[in-house]
């Protein structure tokens, strides 16, 4: 598990427990899941789009935020990043995982 996610989400229960001036985490939790949930959605579009422009810079940056807005998203809802990790590796040990993909026409 990556230890930078791991001191993210402790720094987020701190600052989600015992709320700090001026600190933009304090803030969307103030807000709530709305708000959080707003900016994952925005995050993931400009990450897209950073992806489409080709621009690995940019792209590292969204990616960032995203990684960022999706701990507080764990956060908000009580849900302990190494939860998700575990369930990645759970994943990672299947294999044949490949689901049957319904081919569409598109030109019809």
């Amino acid at each position: 598990m990556n230890d930078t996610l791991l001191q993210l989400e402790q720094t987020a229960l701190e600052r989600k427990a015992h709320p700090t001036e001026k600190s933009y985490t304090c803030y969307l939790f103030e807000q709530g899941i709305d708000k959080i949930l707003k900016k994952c959605g925005e995050e993931a579009a400009e990450m897209i789009i950073a992806a489409k422009n080709s621009d690995n810079k940019e792209l590292s940056l969204e990616i960032s935020d995203l990684l960022y807005h999706i701990v507080i998203l764990c956060a908000e809802r009580g849900l302990p990043v190494a939860d998700v990790f575990a369930e990645l590796d759970r994943r990672s040990a299947k294999s044949g995982n490949l689901k049957d993909f319904k081919q569409t026409d598109k030109n019809t």
